[in-house]
Parts: C-alpha cells; structure tokens; sequence
C-alpha cells in the first residue's frame, strides 16, 4: 500500500533542538518504520482507508513539526501511537463508521487460544463454524466504545506494555489495567451471549 506523506511539512521556527539534517535523520529512521504499524492503528480507530491515510498524514506532519520534543532512542513507535491517538480523539473520532466485517484475526486467535487445539482436523461444518464465530468477534470489537477498543488494540494487537499505554493514553497505569479488564470482560460477555444463541454453554 503507497502512503501519501508531505516531505517538508511545516517546521515551528521555535523549536531548535536539532539541526534539520538531524530531524530528517530521525524521520527517516525512527518514524517511517512504524508506518504500517500506524496505518493499521488508524484503520481499527476509523474504520475507512481514506479516513486512515489522512489520520496517519497528519500523525506524521505533527511528529515532525514538533520533533524536537522527541527523544532520541526512546520508543518511537509508542510516541506516533500517542499522537495519532490525540489526532483521532480531537478530529477524527465523529467521522469513524462501522464496516461490514473488519480483520482482527490476531484478536481472535488471542481469545480462542484457550480452547482451541490445533491438531485437530477441521471439516467443512466446524470449519464454517469458525467463519461465523470469527464474524462475531469483528463484530463484538468493533461494537465496544472506542476507549475499550483502543486499549484491546494496544495491547492484544501491537504488544504495547502498560506503561507505555499509560504514556500513550494519558493515563494511569492502574487506569490502564481496568479499563482493559472491563474491556476483555465485555468483549467475552458479548461472544458469550452470541455462543449460547448457538447453544453453547
């Protein structure tokens, strides 16, 4: 996928730190990299390619505009996070829609691990099962509050460890903890209703 980044995005004459060899320098090594990774965050928050283009554009023009408050050798990734969060929060967030099937396969496999046992062989019903199952966890995601969904994404999907979700949130990490407890919690209570709709127990 071709990502639209602006080369020389605005420079905020007040900020001196590095020299503009070293900003690019810190562009082209510490934040392009993660773009992928950015890309697929702003997907899961806005649920529309054009909608993620533009939140990771602006992610990037803003990283570099304000990169001297970036410091070299921390975790860059977990900084974009952070400000691309703050962009879908103040300009993003009305514009998010529903998709008719959204990929969280990593979730799925996460919350299916337990009970799941790969060297069984799958036939065509079970198999067709699964599908439906898999369908149903897009769905129970994509139907939890965006500041449940942030924090599954963060941690179940990008590995992030609370404090850097902390850092990335602006909040504290018992914060962290709960939120992504009750996450987890309306998450499996959702899958669990539509399990004993098939009649699961």
């Amino acid at each position: 996928m071709t990502y639209m980044i602006v080369s020389q995005p605005m420079i905020d004459p007040k900020k001196k730190d590095y020299s503009e060899r070293e900003k690019v320098a810190i562009f082209d090594t510490e934040f392009m990299p993660h773009i992928d990774s950015m890309y697929n965050f702003a997907f899961k928050l806005t649920f529309d390619e054009e909608d993620a283009k533009d939140l990771v554009q602006d992610t990037y023009l803003k990283a570099f505009r304000f990169i001297s408050s970036f410091e070299k050798g921390t975790n860059a990734k977990a900084w974009l996070f952070r400000i691309l969060k703050n962009s879908f929060i103040n300009d993003y967030r009305k514009k998010s829609k529903q998709p008719a099937k959204v990929d969280y396969q990593e979730v799925e496999t996460f919350y299916n691990s337990e009970n799941t046992d790969q060297n069984i062989t799958i036939d065509l019903r079970s198999e067709t099962m699964q599908n439906r199952i898999g369908d149903e966890v897009t769905n129970a995601l994509n139907s939890l509050g965006v500041d449940f969904r942030i924090v599954i994404i963060l941690c179940d999907l990008e590995g992030f460890t609370y404090e850097e979700m902390a850092k990335i949130l602006d909040i504290p990490i018992g914060t962290v903890r709960s939120r992504l407890h009750r996450a987890r919690n309306l998450l499996k209570e959702k899958l669990n209703k539509y399990a004993q709709s098939l009649g699961y127990n």
